[in-house]
């Protein structure tokens, strides 16, 4: 029997039992773990919540044996809030939903309990800080967040330079399924011609410059969306449930 210590972001919450819940985080040293907090649910229960979707909490498991992730669930022991970005999250639809694709995003990308997803965690700290803080608007900051995962995750698109040839771009067609951005001459059924504006927008998200995107005009920003939606549903090989509650302005 042994007790872990680690950081995470609370991903979700299940009901099991009349008292208990078995929370999903996504931790900095573990990865995806799930683990059962015992009484939570009973409403004089300050520990339940603070493991509520959004947390950024410090945890301390108990687990039977001498590893973290092993036959049974471990028992989520006791629990420190690093940063409630709930509290400027859930009050606004429009963070609320972006958020909440965020949580499934970063669920999605880290499928196997227990494997260490470091840069995938710190993608989802520092987009719930910004998100939770009102920085730049929700769906912009959605779709940095979704194309960030994407090239930690090996699946980078290209905006600019030919994604499969190298020319440089800027060039005119677009593929999910050839990584991005291509040429004339690499070009595949199923391409499609997305506007300057909008392949700027999405580079812009990708590097950071923030200065960029949120001087976009609304209609780039949509097409934008629908290509970073389609590039995600592409490797992800299904959409996510959360994302079509988002709002696009």
């Amino acid at each position: 029997m042994s007790l872990f210590r680690d950081d995470g972001i609370v991903l979700r919450t299940q009901k099991l039992g009349e008292a208990d819940r078995i929370i999903t985080l996504l931790t900095r040293g573990h990865g995806r773990v799930r683990a059962v907090a015992r009484g939570v649910r009973r409403t004089k229960s300050k520990f339940g919540a603070r493991l509520e979707p959004f947390s950024h909490v410090d945890v301390q498991f108990f687990a039977r044996g001498s590893e973290l992730i092993g036959r049974g669930l471990p028992l989520c022991t006791q629990s420190e809030t690093i940063a409630p970005y709930g509290g400027g999250i859930v009050a606004d639809y429009a963070r609320y939903t972006a958020g909440t694709a965020m949580l499934e995003t970063a669920e999605r990308f880290t499928d196997h309990e227990g494997e260490p997803a470091v840069q995938q965690y710190l993608l989802l700290v520092g987009a719930l800080r910004t998100l939770a803080r009102g920085e730049h608007a929700p769906h912009l900051v959605l779709d940095a967040f979704l194309l960030r995962s994407l090239a930690v995750n090996g699946y980078a698109p290209s905006f600019g330079d030919c994604a499969k040839c190298g020319m440089p771009g800027p060039n005119r067609f677009f593929s999910v399924a050839s990584g991005g951005s291509v040429c004339v001459d690499c070009r595949v059924p199923g391409s499609v011609v997305p506007s300057p504006e909008a392949l700027e927008l999405l580079g812009a998200l990708l590097t950071g410059d923030w200065e960029t995107a949120d001087a976009c005009e609304g209609r780039y920003v949509r097409e934008g969306s629908g290509l970073v939606s389609a590039y995600l549903h592409w490797h992800l090989e299904r959409g996510l449930r959360s994302l079509r509650y988002v709002e696009k302005s």
